[in-house]
C-alpha cells in the first residue's frame, strides 16, 4: 500500500488535509530523517489488530492439531520452498 511520507513539523502545518488522506493512506510522519510514527484510519487500524497472532507452545496445542501438521504434506507447485527448508 503506498504512502506518503512528511515530517513532523509538515504534519503539524497541514494537520487537517493530512488526516483526509490517512483515512485513504497510512501517512508515515519522520522525525530526524527516520521514521517515527504512521497515522492511519481506524478501520485499517482495526482491520491490522485482528490479524494480530498470538503466539503459544506446540506442547499446548491439541494433538488432532499437532498429527494435522505431521500427516500434511507440500502441494506440488511449492515443493521448492519445502526444499529449502530441508
Amino acid at each position: 500500500m503506498p504512502s506518503t511520507r512528511v515530517t513532523a513539523s509538515q504534519f503539524q502545518q497541514s494537520f487537517g488535509a493530512l488526516s483526509d488522506q490517512a483515512r485513504r493512506e497510512p501517512v508515515v510522519i519522520t522525525k530526524h530523517g527516520r521514521d517515527s510514527l504512521v497515522v492511519m484510519s481506524a478501520e485499517e487500524w482495526a482491520r491490522l489488530k485482528r490479524r494480530d497472532r498470538r503466539v503459544g507452545l506446540a506442547e499446548e496445542l491439541p494433538e488432532e492439531w499437532i498429527e494435522a501438521v505431521r500427516s500434511s504434506e507440500v502441494p506440488e507447485e511449492y515443493a521448492h520452498l519445502d526444499a529449502e527448508m530441508k
